[in-house]
C-alpha cells in the first residue's frame, strides 16, 4: 500500500486529489492539509511514502516544506510538486530542495496514479519532455553554481551515465545506448547518487546542469 499525503490550500483541488488516490486499491491517503507547515508536521507523524505538494501555500510555501521534509530523514517521503503552469519557476527550486518531480494540477487520473507509483518505487518523474525542458530552461537562465570538485569522485563511466540521466533517459535507454545490461546501469546510477550525496535522479539532473556537465540547449 502506497501511503500518500496531499498538501494544497485549495479545498476543491485537495479533496479531488485525495478522492482519486483513495480510489486505488494500492493507495491510501493518510493526511490532507492546507499549508506547508502542516505538511511538514503530519509528514513526520504519518510517514507517508509520497507527498503531493502545492507550491504556493500560506504559513509555509511548498518549497520550504519540501526542503524540511527531504532533510528530516534519509529515505523519507518522495515529493511530487503540484503546479498550475508548465514552466513555473518555483518548480526548479523545489527540485533543488529535494522534490522527485512535478505534475500539472489538471493531470489525467491515470497519469497521476502512474506518477505516484513511479516515485514511490524510488524513481524520479523526469520522463515527460516538459520536465526536461523546464530544468534546462531554468538552469540556463540562472547563474551556474560552480562546483569544481563535485564530480571528481565519479569514474568516467559514471560521469557519462550522469550526463545521460540528465538528458532524461531511463535505465533501459542508457543500457541500449552504451550496450550494457539494465542491472549494470542501475548499479552505476546508484553509485552516482551515493557519491554525490543525492536522493534521486531529479537532484542528479540539477547537479549535471549546475556543474556544466550538461549544457542546456539554446
Amino acid at each position: 500500500m502506497i501511503r500518500t499525503l496531499v498538501a494544497d490550500d485549495q479545498q476543491v483541488v485537495r479533496e479531488g486529489f485525495a478522492a482519486l488516490l483513495g480510489s486505488q486499491d494500492d493507495m491510501s491517503v493518510v493526511a490532507s492539509v492546507a499549508d506547508g507547515a502542516e505538511a511538514v508536521r503530519l509528514s513526520a507523524e504519518h510517514e507517508p511514502d509520497v507527498v503531493l505538494m502545492d507550491v504556493r501555500m500560506p504559513v509555509m510555501d511548498g518549497i520550504e516544506a519540501t526542503r524540511q521534509i527531504a532533510a528530516a530523514t534519509e529515505g523519507g517521503p518522495r515529493i511530487l510538486i503540484l503546479t498550475t503552469f508548465d514552466l513555473d519557476d518555483y518548480v526548479y527550486d523545489a527540485l533543488q530542495a529535494g522534490a522527485s518531480g512535478f505534475l500539472l494540477k489538471d493531470v489525467r487520473a491515470e497519469t497521476l496514479f502512474e506518477a505516484v507509483r513511479v516515485v514511490a518505487g524510488g524513481e524520479a518523474l523526469l520522463a515527460p519532455t516538459i520536465t526536461r525542458r523546464l530544468i534546462a530552461e531554468f538552469a540556463r537562465l540562472r547563474p551556474r553554481q560552480v562546483r569544481p570538485d563535485a564530480l571528481s569522485e565519479l569514474t568516467p563511466r559514471e560521469t557519462e551515465i550522469l550526463g545521460l540521466v540528465a538528458e532524461g533517459l531511463s535505465n533501459r535507454e542508457i543500457a541500449e545506448r552504451l550496450v550494457l545490461s539494465d542491472e549494470t546501469v542501475k548499479t552505476h546510477v546508484s553509485h552516482v547518487l551515493r557519491k554525490l550525496g543525492l536522493r534521486d535522479r531529479a537532484q542528479a539532473v540539477v547537479v549535471a546542469y549546475e556543474t556544466g556537465l550538461v549544457v542546456p540547449r539554446a
